[in-house]
């Protein structure tokens, strides 16, 4: 069964992305960044022949941005389409063809392709998976999808909060089995920037 995986990805323009690392280090160095981050991201893990790469932008009007035809010729490009971040991210997991399916952000400095490989293989075992980040959230949801998604998944989660990932396990219903992948970190804030 083919192996799906997701970058969440945002069209890089400057003052639309990374907001709040564009207020600290400036608009056109925090777009110029992502720019380079999510070009590496995509580059490293769409030369690996275990999954398909299906790349999900925001905002809609941004599928044919000329960024994606440089980037990602090749890869199945979709809309995020409207609504909260947990909306958003259910979308895959319902519309994309059979098998499991893993969804990455697409601001990830030291995701690799093992760490993928390591969520589809917790996969074998459990119905979710999520990638821990420092800051409370994650960085990585993985479905088994050989059940329907949880109906509560993602409800009432706080995004951008040190309590989402907490959240997002205590709203699942005790059925569900899950497992933590790595530990990685996305790039938000100016410490973060200066640390990477």
């Amino acid at each position: 069964m083919t192996r799906h995986l997701v970058i969440f990805a945002r069209a890089p323009q400057a003052g639309r992305i990374k907001r709040r690392l564009g207020a600290e280090i400036g608009i056109l160095e925090a777009a110029r960044f992502y720019r380079s981050l999510l070009a590496r991201q995509i580059a490293r893990l769409v030369r690996d022949r275990r999954w398909t790469v299906w790349l999900f932008v925001t905002p809609d009007n941004a599928l044919d941005h000329v960024v994606w035809r440089r980037l990602v010729p090749t890869v199945h490009r979709r809309p995020q389409r409207q609504g909260d971040l947990g909306r958003r991210m259910k979308l895959p997991f319902l519309s994309l063809p059979p098998g499991p399916v893993v969804l990455v952000g697409s601001d990830i400095p030291h995701l690799r392709a093992h760490h993928i490989a390591h969520a589809f293989a917790l996969l074998g075992q459990h119905d979710l998976v999520f990638g821990p980040a420092r800051d409370g959230g994650f960085w990585l949801i993985g479905a088994k999808r050989t059940k329907p998604l949880p109906q509560t998944l993602f409800a009432g989660v706080r995004w951008s909060t040190s309590t989402a990932l907490a959240e997002t396990l205590a709203g699942l219903p005790k059925h569900v089995t899950t497992a933590l992948a790595d530990t990685l970190d996305d790039v938000d804030d100016a410490e973060t920037y200066r640390r990477l």
